[in-house]
């Protein structure tokens, strides 16, 4: 039996994330209280469900702290347990808040919706610290399903290294365990006969291949982060999370995601995803 627990900031994507599952198969439940949490694993179970989808948010906070505990008991009865948590910047957050006109559950007449983002993002810091985190801040719910999806398919029976790229003008992921600056780079931006092609295709990879301080940056990030893997795994990790940036998101950044993607699947028996955050394609409907 798989359980999914879904939470994260309000107007981050919860919902939508719920969705996602549900159309997956999983049987979903929304602000289920957390005290229920092993009782309706069992119920269900008996029922033949397989795949349940639990969402976990504010209006569950009086009993967040039983939550580990929970997912001890579940684990150790054999039910794969997995949590994921919605997060976004609070520029995204505060633009979706003003598009929908939806109220944050924790304003009041004397708190402000910036300020009642914070007081979430606080009280629902202990479970963002046992999640996969996604940052939805530049996500479609296209962007959001497939990474949901990639998600419930990992084996969490080992660790999951993702490698994503990024462009520092469209913000820092908040997803990330490491960041990598490679903006001192060369940057194939300047010459005017390649800046159309990204960090997947032969013009860039053949420009970068030939630039000494890009396999030296490459080979400084692969030898520092190999180091630790095995201990990342041995703590339980099932996610770590490699952010790559260079300015756009198109050219640098993508290119180093996919040769250090290379060199860990070739050396260590981890699952490596890799993702570019820029090149996704960007659509107008906002995850809720």
């Amino acid at each position: 039996m798989q359980i999914i627990l879904v939470s994260g900031l309000s107007g981050a994507g919860k919902s939508t994330a719920l969705r996602i599952l549900e159309d997956s198969g999983y049987y979903c439940i929304d602000n289920l209280p957390l005290s229920m949490l092993e009782q309706l694993a069992q119920i269900y179970q008996q029922y033949g469900y397989n795949q349940i989808a639990v969402g976990v948010d504010i209006k569950t906070s009086p009993l967040l702290d039983r939550l580990p505990e929970s997912i001890k008991t579940l684990r150790d009865n054999g039910i794969d347990t997995r949590l994921i948590y919605l997060d976004a910047n609070n520029t995204s957050l505060l633009t979706r808040f003003s598009e929908t006109r939806r109220k944050h559950p924790l304003t009041t007449a004397t708190r402000t919706i910036e300020e009642s983002i914070e007081l979430e993002r606080d009280l629902l810091a202990e479970i963002a610290m046992i999640s996969h985190r996604i940052d939805t801040s530049h996500l479609s719910a296209n962007d959001l399903r497939k990474l949901v999806k990639e998600f419930v398919e990992a084996d969490f029976n080992q660790l999951n290294i993702i490698i994503q790229s990024f462009g520092f003008k469209y913000h820092l992921p908040i997803d990330s365990d490491f960041v990598f600056d490679v903006r001192c780079l060369p940057n194939p931006h300047y010459d005017r006969n390649i800046r159309d092609f990204n960090g997947t295709q032969m013009p860039i990879i053949e420009f970068l291949d030939k630039e000494s301080s890009v396999q030296n940056m490459l080979g400084d990030i692969y030898k520092m982060l190999s180091r630790w893997f095995d201990e990342f795994s041995r703590d339980n990790r099932n996610y770590l999370t490699i952010s790559i940036g260079c300015t756009g998101g198109k050219h640098r950044s993508v290119y180093l995601t996919e040769k250090l993607g290379h060199l860990i699947k070739h050396n260590f028996p981890y699952n490596v995803i890799t993702r570019h955050r820029q090149l996704l394609k960007q659509e107008t409907d906002i995850p809720q």
